[in-house]
Order: C-alpha cells, then structure tokens, then sequence
C-alpha cells in the first residue's frame, strides 16, 4: 500500500512536520519508517559533512556513516541498496537552510551503488558509498532560487577557508572530478539600452571609480567598460542615468564583492556632476 503523505515537490517542512508526517527518528540523514513504510533521505547542506550532488537528473547520495569506512550492510544503507526490489517508498529531501525541509519527490535507485573517498566527521579520509538516485516517472525536477545556491556556495566557502593549508590539500584532493549541476531559477532585470550607452558615453573611455582608461577596446574599437547600477536594482535602484556608471571590469567585480561606502559616495557624486 503507497502511502499518501500529503506533499508535493517543492514543499517545504519542518523538521517537527518531517517527524510526524512520516513517524520517522528525529536524527539522521536516513530514516526508516516501518508505520509508513518509507525510508526517508535528507541531504542536509548547511552540515558539509557529505558530498551529496546533482549531475544532470541524477543525485548522488552519500551513504550512512559519518566515521570510518561505510558498509553497504550497514543499517539504512542495505535498505536503500535494496530499495527496488523491497515495498517501501524511498523520498528526498534537501536543506539549504536551518528546519527548511524541501521535498524533492519520490526517488529511486537508478544504478549501483559507488565507491569514493570522503572526509569522516573527523576529516579522516574514508570509503563512502555513493547512491544515485532518480525522480520517479511524472515527477519534475525541483528549481532551486540561484539565490538559495548561493548562499550554499558561500556557507561553503567559509568553512573552507577555516581550514588548514594540509587539510584543504587532503580535502581537495579526494574532491569529486566531476562537478554537479542543477537547474536554477533567477530574476533577470531588463535594463534601458540607451542608458547604458549614455553611461559608457559619459565615461569617455574612462573608469569612472578608479579613473583609469579601460582596459582594452572591444571589436569594433570602443573602449571596454561596464554599466553598474549604483543601488543595485535587485536593491531597489532606478535604471536611470542618475543612478548608472561606466567601470572597468575590475571596479565592477570590485563593488559588487565589497560595496564600499565611500566608493558609492564616490559614484554618485560623479553621476551627478555629469
């Protein structure tokens, strides 16, 4: 009998809401439920323990096991190795963010299970198994903001930069070859074409943040330079000329990492003298 849990992909839970759904364990990222016959998966990427991915429509789930070498007799790991051929519906969910469940749909096991190497919670290098998995027929990959994937890449970044010089080279070394991809949505801005050029026109060629000629010339002769909004439009600025500069590739990289303020009091005094 399919049990009827209520959800559709993309929904987003509780964690309070996961455990009285499906009458599951409140720890662990695989969670056998014999009320609901289900096993439930979380790829929890706020914990950066596990290398879990998507390479096109298949996910690549990391194993049970956080020291040591994983076993594929291993509790949960020999249910979901035995997925297919057992009567029990297997569901993923993904966490980008702190008790934000999101559903990803019913899966399966879409191959055999993989070995590779990944850190322990010790950082110790250890042999995990990998399980790749697939929606189920007539279920739609779940798109992810690009704002979501960000923020999984910065939260990425800081522990990695927490790390020793020895512990990056062991962690990147064992690193997967091949990246993961996933589809992503994002809102793109129309911007004015005439404002554009009216800002790269007032620049006459010049950076209008360091004040230095542009770097090189396009194909067809004019000087490389690149609009910026000076309040953001994803912040709420106009796309006006009052509130667009010309910057070189380098100033523009620049205000978008940094954003400083005297750089901005900078900008906005030059967009209103000109």
């Amino acid at each position: 009998m399919v049990f009827d849990h209520g959800l559709v992909p993309s929904d987003v839970i509780t964690h309070r809401e996961l455990i009285d759904i499906f009458t599951v364990s409140t720890s662990g990222g695989m969670r056998r439920s014999h009320a609901t016959n289900t096993l439930i998966l979380i790829s929890d990427h706020t914990n950066g323990l596990y290398d879990d991915r998507w390479i096109e429509d298949v996910f690549h789930y990391t194993g049970m096991g956080q020291e040591g070498h994983q076993s594929l007799d291993f509790a949960q790991n020999k249910t979901l190795h035995l997925s297919n051929s057992l009567d029990i519906g297997v569901h993923l969910f993904e966490v980008f963010q702190a008790n934000n469940y999101i559903y990803q749909g019913e899966v399966y096991l879409a191959g055999s299970p993989y070995q590779e190497t990944q850190p322990d919670r010790n950082d110790n290098p250890r042999s995990v198994w990998v399980f790749p998995l697939k929606l189920k027929d007539g279920q739609d990959e779940v798109i992810i903001s690009h704002e979501t994937l960000k923020a999984k890449e910065e939260m990425q970044e800081k522990r990695a930069k927490r790390l020793s010089e020895r512990e990056l080279f062991e962690k990147a070394s064992f690193a997967p070859i091949k990246p993961g991809s996933r589809n992503v949505v994002t809102k793109v801005y129309e911007r004015n074409a005439t404002v554009s050029e009216f800002a790269k026109r007032r620049a006459n060629g010049i950076c209008q943040l360091c004040e230095e000629p542009a770097p090189f010339e396009t194909k067809h002769g004019d000087p490389y330079l690149e609009t910026h909004h000076i309040v953001w439009l994803s912040q709420g600025g106009q796309d006006s000329i009052e509130n667009t500069v010309a910057l070189c590739p380098n100033c523009h990289r620049k205000m978008h990492s940094l954003d400083l303020f005297e750089d901005v009091m900078k900008l906005q005094n030059v967009s209103r003298i000109n």
